[in-house]
Order: structure tokens, then sequence, then C-alpha cells
């Protein structure tokens, strides 16, 4: 056992990958900050807000009522109930509810 571990040591691992072009090191946080976007872009100028906290981006940043209306465009819907009857969703059958609480152990007959 011994022998194998002290052969394995003694090879020399060559990786599968090869990377083409030259090696750069990361950026730093602030840099991938400034140019990452979660719901809108994260970087830009920081405003302090009345109550003391400091915002960043677009989001948060001022009123909601500045953002424009929130009214559904012409053919959008928020929801599958403002759809035509026929694209809502169908209503769950006692035997469907019965078969998933039991695991579907009541379907085998």
């Amino acid at each position: 056992m011994r022998a194998s571990l002290i052969l394995r040591a003694a090879q020399h691992r060559t990786p599968s990958i090869k990377f083409i072009g030259k090696r750069t090191p990361p950026n730093s946080f602030a840099t991938y900050r400034s140019k990452a976007q979660q719901h809108g872009p994260l970087g830009g100028n920081a405003k302090a807000s009345t109550s003391g906290f400091t915002t960043y981006g677009a989001i948060g940043g001022s009123a909601g009522r500045s953002l424009g209306s929130v009214q559904p465009k012409e053919g959008e819907v928020f929801d599958r109930n403002d759809l035509p009857k026929r694209f809502w969703r169908t209503q769950w059958t006692d035997e469907e509810i019965d078969a998933v609480t039991s695991g579907g152990a009541t379907l085998v007959a």
C-alpha cells in the first residue's frame, strides 16, 4: 500500500483541459459590481435617501410613481385569469386530489 502512494506522489499530473491565450488575473470586486446586473444595474452613483440609507442603481433610487404606469401594454396580461376562460387553469377533481395525497397508492387496483 505504501509503495502505491509513493508512486502516485512521484507522477506528474497533466490537466486534460488546455486554455488558449494569456492568463489574466481576475478584476476587483468593485470593477465587477460596476458592470453586474441583477434586476437592473447594480452600479451607478450612490444616492442618499431621507432615511439615511444609501441606494444604488436605478431600482429603489427613486419613487415608484416616477417609473411610469404599471398597466399592461396592448396584448399583454399580468394574470392568467385575465385571458379568455379556455386558457385558465382547470380545477383539480376529487380523484386527482386523493391520488396526490395518497402518493398514488389508491390508483393501484
